[in-house]
């Protein structure tokens, strides 16, 4: 009994201390990137605000000490220090791209790299549990798998911030699923990763939520993508990530089959959603336009921002719903 309380203290100090750093750093990193002219324009408002970017450094700052305390409580230095240095490695990538310098085909290759940690530290499991299949043998394709799993993650979850609050509220969906499924396995690495890194994206979300206050940046949602991504090697959580992650990935999905190739915004002439005159958001009728997800949720008509985000949100938690109900089938 002594043992459970001490365990879960160790999450509730590790969950509060990513959440207060997070939440006391955004407003003070948001007032110096106002001060230093680093704003994005809010393209989905009329009136074009313009809100402070790369703001997502608090979530990087808040996950990087929530993983140093809980350190303390635990043994899992080599997943922890795996898991800081792939976080950190793409928080890195996302700085350059927010800065300009690097281009849509390398980012990807970027984004697989900072997978190499991982490798190097052998947190991982070449022989991932998969539902009714069971325990599975890939010892020679799954490193191979690691990088791949990371820039697609973190890639996914930084394509799939295309309105308010959207990428910081599917990501605590998400985060919170893993964390769940990762007690139930008895995943402690995990735990201990969900825990600081769901503390640090709620308290990120109070500030982006509709209407942003704060954008993340690449150099957030490349990170937490990635730290996603890692968590769910390190913690043996593939088959419920996947799952979890499904908008995510269909939205990267119907981007670039629709555009044909890796791109960034800024390229596309014609964007997928316009804005209407009352202030809601409808699918663009441009043949150039990319399929996002956003623009097939305004197929049917227009809406109002706020009841898009809502919508996407719906969708997570369906799939979290999926990835929650794979984890019992892989406890039964």
């Amino acid at each position: 009994m002594r043992v459970i309380l001490i365990g879960n203290f160790a999450y509730v100090i590790v969950f509060s201390v990513g959440a207060a750093v997070t939440l006391f750093l955004t407003p003070k990193i948001a007032k110096s990137m106002r001060d230093r002219g680093i704003v994005g324009v809010d393209v989905h408002k009329r009136d074009k605000p313009e809100i402070p970017e790369m703001c997502g450094i608090s979530i990087i700052a808040g996950l990087t000490i929530s993983v140093l305390i809980a350190s303390i409580f635990s043994s899992f230095m080599n997943e922890f220090f795996s898991f800081l240095t792939v976080t950190l490695f793409a928080g890195l990538i996302g700085y350059l791209d927010d800065k300009g310098r690097l281009g849509p085909r390398v980012k990807p290759l970027l984004t697989a790299l900072a997978g190499l940690p991982i490798l190097i530290l052998g947190t991982y499991d070449p022989y991932p549990v998969l539902p009714i299949i069971g325990r599975t043998r890939l010892t020679i394709i799954y490193p191979l798998l690691v990088p791949v799993a990371i820039a697609v993650t973190s890639n996914a979850v930084n394509m799939m911030d295309p309105l308010n609050g959207i990428m910081t509220g599917s990501g605590s969906i998400v985060t919170l699923t893993l964390l769940v499924s990762s007690c139930l396995l008895g995943r402690g690495d995990a735990t201990f990763l969900c825990v600081g890194l769901l503390g640090c994206l709620l308290a990120f979300y109070y500030y982006n939520r509709y209407p942003s206050r704060v954008f993340s940046g690449n150099i957030g949602s490349l990170a937490v993508g990635a730290a996603i991504g890692a968590i769910v090697v390190i913690g043996r959580l593939e088959a419920i990530g996947v799952i979890a992650l499904i908008p995510h990935i269909m939205n990267a999905f119907y981007g670039l089959a629709s555009v044909g190739h890796f791109f960034e915004r800024k390229e596309i002439a014609s964007r997928p959603i316009k804005i209407l005159k009352d202030g809601r958001l409808a699918a663009s009728t441009g043949l150039d336009a990319p399929i996002t997800l956003t623009r097939t949720i305004l197929v049917d008509g227009p809406k109002r921002e706020k009841d898009v985000v809502n919508i996407f949100f719906l969708l997570t938690s369906f799939s979290s719903l999926l990835a929650l109900i794979t984890t019992l089938i892989m406890v039964m």
